[in-house]
């Protein structure tokens, strides 16, 4: 059977886009792959019912490509170029140091961090993800297959999203493809609410995507270089190189717009408030209804901020190295050095502020009122150095699935076929039937079912999420 194949590029000079898509066609099977320009890409395949059905959608493909500025080209003749990173320059802070308990180092500049109650998780930029305990024992390691721009958790799941563009579930034994980002945007930061993924992306835009990857509204702010998003139940915040923007989740309505001086490389929610930090030395507070609250002086460039609890201390790390605490009234309560590099992100947890940095540490500083008082005259604790364990089991992202046949394991789910795409239903009673689950993406297949170790409604409401552990059923 003979194959056609089409391969075309879009490559910008000076600009992001510098991407290829090819399309193959065999038959009654169409096969999409895309992906940066010097990467394997990704691969989709349809069937249709007849060869010239395959055709016509092959040709509408390569058409709407065409359209957008995709030309034909000679794979290989045009080298991969690096993917869009943070450019961030670190120096070391002549301040007092800060009061670090442990610190664990990941082997890379790190900017993915989340602390919950039972771990503290880590990813840096070779796609190594670390789980610890908050005594910085090192329990779990995922290898992902590019570089960990985010850490962000959604109730009980933790992604983790990545310089190829993809989203992966951290919630069971090994890493599974939760989300793939269309191939035109070129990821900066993304956060997640009740399984809807907000995006913000190297032109200054942020998008809204659903459970099943399908982007539902793209919005351009006032600015470029768009680092911020954070999402909550009714609104999607943007910062840029223009301020911090509000939009509506369900329609992306602008709600507000608050200019910055200076871009805003790094953002935080609070319940009512939300959090820019920004080049011009700054952090911005503004409620979530749009009004200023404050500005928080630092004395360079702040990569990262979080608050405590209900905001009554806010945080800041800039490109000095030293971090800085704040009480609400905007007042300086103290700036220490980390020891360790800038921070690039941070999260404040009972009483302690982790951070992540440019030489790739995950550091633990206590932050109680005692400990930072002993730091500020010289008496710092000989902080613990964690490495990685010689013996530590990598689980990696795969295709394969483990096999039972044990149907008391879990919910049983079923993947189906519906139009051109493979969705996932509950075949276990007392489960809407006309509801779909959110599941990975990775292992699909038409007709399989599936044990999922529990299958939740979503806080969204409307469909499904599968957690934890997954096996294939075989009856």
């Amino acid at each position: 059977m003979s194959e056609q194949v089409t391969y075309l590029e879009l490559s910008e000079e000076g600009g992001s886009s510098h991407k290829f898509y090819e399309v193959k066609v065999s038959g009654v099977e169409v096969t999409i792959r895309y992906g940066r320009i010097g990467d394997q890409g990704r691969i989709q395949t349809q069937t249709y019912s007849t060869p010239e059905k395959a055709q016509a959608e092959a040709q509408k493909k390569i058409k709407s490509k065409r359209r957008k500025g995709y030309e034909p080209a000679v794979m290989g003749e045009r080298k991969k170029r690096p993917i869009t990173r943070r450019q961030i320059t670190s120096t070391a802070s002549k301040s007092k140091k800060a009061p670090l308990l442990w610190r664990f180092k990941s082997g890379s500049a790190a900017f993915g961090i989340f602390i919950d109650p039972q771990y503290c998780w880590v990813g840096n930029q070779q796609g190594k993800v670390f789980k610890l305990n908050h005594q910085g024992e090192v329990l779990n390691q995922y290898q992902l297959p590019d570089g960990v721009k985010c850490i962000v958790a959604d109730q009980r799941w933790i992604y983790a999203g990545c310089d190829d563009g993809n989203v992966y579930d951290l919630s069971g034994k090994i890493p599974y493809l939760a989300y793939e980002i269309d191939e035109n945007i070129d990821i900066f930061w993304l956060d997640i609410y009740g399984g809807i993924l907000g995006v913000s992306d190297a032109n200054g835009a942020v998008v809204k995507i659903d459970a099943e990857s399908e982007s539902q509204w793209t919005r351009l702010s006032k600015g470029r270089a768009a680092w911020m998003v954070r999402c909550d139940q009714s609104c999607i915040y943007h910062g840029h190189s223009g301020g911090i923007t509000a939009y509506d989740i369900d329609q992306g309505r602008q709600l507000w717009h608050q200019q910055t001086n200076g871009g805003v490389l790094f953002g935080w929610q609070e319940s009512q408030s939300v959090y820019g930090g920004t080049s011009s030395k700054k952090v911005y507070h503004f409620s979530k209804k749009g009004e200023a609250k404050g500005i928080f002086d630092c004395d360079a460039a702040v990569y990262s901020c979080a608050t405590s609890r209900g905001g009554e201390y806010v945080f800041a790390g800039d490109s000095s190295s030293s971090i800085y605490c704040f009480n609400k009234d905007l007042q300086r309560l103290w700036k220490l050095g980390t020891g360790c590099g800038s921070a690039f992100s941070m999260q404040f947890f009972e009483d302690k502020l982790y951070i992540v940095t440019t030489d790739g540490s995950l550091a633990c500083i206590d932050a109680t009122d005692e400990a930072i008082k002993a730091a500020q005259a010289g008496e710092i604790p000989q902080a613990k150095t964690v490495n990685i364990p010689q013996d530590l089991k990598i689980g990696s992202v795969t295709n394969s699935v483990e096999i039972t046949r044990n149907k008391e394991d879990g919910v049983i789910v079923e993947c189906v076929k519906v139009g051109n795409k493979l969705k996932i239903r509950v075949v276990s009673p007392n489960y809407n039937p006309d509801w779909f689950v959110q599941f990975p993406r990775n292992i699909r297949e038409e007709g399989a079912k599936y044990i999922v170790e529990s299958v939740e409604e979503a806080t969204q409401g409307g469909f499904y999420r599968a957690y934890g552990d997954i096996k294939k059923l075989i009856e």
